[in-house]
């Protein structure tokens, strides 16, 4: 199977998709967050980060367009890359740093970059249903078939 969905009731049950997730890596990952605005991208991030050990405050990379930080002694990225018109302008961020295999890379709107970002092993699309939220996580690479196996 190369697709687990989940109902999340609220904001909380976002952070722990993301917490479940992060407990399931066993290396690096690239991760497409996909879904409207306010749908909980960013608190997935936040969350899956936050179990991977990162210790400082996890910044929304809305206006920075990308965030470093070092997780369990691997580098791990969150980009969000709403406010690209073109994948051009990806340029002078230096992404070559996001093609480490060991790194977790989170990219919210990754359609922005198209051609610019290495390719997803998972795509996460969140969205809206009833009150709550809809996840549907999809597998894009042998690494990500592997994540969905561990988290069955």
């Amino acid at each position: 199977m190369t697709e687990l969905q989940w109902e999340l009731a609220d904001e909380d049950a976002t952070r722990a998709l993301g917490q479940h997730v992060a407990a399931a890596l066993d290396g690096g990952l690239v991760v497409y967050l996909r879904g409207e605005l306010g749908a909980g991208k960013t608190s997935f991030a936040r969350a899956l980060l936050t179990a991977l050990g990162v210790g400082e405050r996890i910044k929304s990379p809305t206006y920075s367009l990308v965030e470093g930080y070092q997780a369990a002694g691997r580098a791990a990225w969150h980009l969000d890359l709403y406010r690209i018109a073109d994948p051009g302008e990806l340029e002078w961020l230096g992404l070559d740093a996001l093609a480490d295999p060991a790194a977790v890379v989170l990219v919210e709107w990754p359609e922005r970059g198209q051609g610019a970002l290495p390719a997803p092993d998972v795509e996460l699309g969140l969205g809206y249903s009833g009150l709550g939220r809809h996840a549907q996580l999809q597998a894009r690479s042998s690494r990500g078939l592997r994540l969905l196996d561990r988290l069955r």
